[in-house]
């Protein structure tokens, strides 16, 4: 790696390989760009934004920009974490997420990444939309309640899994995930516990049945830390 192969973030020095992202740099070099539906298992996705930073001046998502030398990012300002804290925000009220009764609840990143933003009420107007928990798998439980579309179960199932279970469909506040059987029921696929597909959604989404609250409070991977302290901790 030569000396030029530097950019800044938020005033100081970053080093890159050839091909890395400004998210994926940062995150090797420590250094935390707040993100949801990235993942260093897939390719970019950039479908959450909350990565979204200024790049010599221009928005730009962090997991899908290439890092170059000389480039000027801004990450951790009061603009950009606003915008984030209003997407999160966004995505609260289109959901039905409530966090004291939820099984991910201390290992969701939605939650902590509100937390990391501080986040301290939904602000919108909540919609309680009707959606539908899907419990017909001997072994899984879908809850659509909590969905994000972060579609990492649509890439898990489909590159990893070789299967294809899930899918979004509908566009803009339709948009949903649906399962690829005529009933709609994920019984009904080839879905397995062992899928990685199972075990990837970052949100209470996708839970084993037979298995809820086996980690004590205190002991869940956002209760000693924030999702900084996590995201550097996995980087390492």
């Amino acid at each position: 790696m030569s000396d030029a192969a530097l950019f800044t973030l938020d005033g100081e020095d970053v080093p890159f390989e050839p091909g890395e992202t400004i998210l994926q740099a940062a995150r090797r070099a420590g250094r935390y760009i707040p993100h949801l539906c990235w993942h260093p298992e897939f390719a970019p996705h950039g479908s959450c934004r909350i990565c979204t930073v200024k790049v010599d001046g221009r928005m730009g998502a962090a997991c899908t920009v290439r890092a170059a030398s000389g480039l000027d990012v801004q990450s951790a300002t009061e603009e950009l974490n606003a915008q984030r804290k209003t997407l999160l925000q966004m995505l609260f009220v289109e959901g039905n997420h409530f966090c004291p009764s939820c099984e991910k609840s201390g290992n969701c990143l939605l939650q902590a990444t509100a937390y990391q933003m501080g986040m301290e009420g939904p602000h919108f107007e909540e919609l309680y939309p009707d959606r539908r928990v899907d419990a017909s798998h001997p072994d899984m439980l879908l809850d659509l309640n909590r969905c994000i579309l972060c579609e990492l179960c649509v890439r898990a199932s489909r590159e990893v899994d070789g299967k294809n279970v899930f899918a979004i469909a509908g566009h803009g506040i339709a948009a949903h995930l649906v399962v690829d059987s005529e009933s709609g029921r994920l019984v009904d696929t080839g879905f397995a516990a062992t899928d990685r597909a199972a075990s990837i959604c970052p949100v209470g989404v996708i839970l084993p049945k037979r298995r809820g609250f086996v980690i004590p409070i205190g002991q869940r991977r956002y209760d000693e830390g924030t999702a900084a302290d996590a995201d550097r901790q996995e980087a390492s």
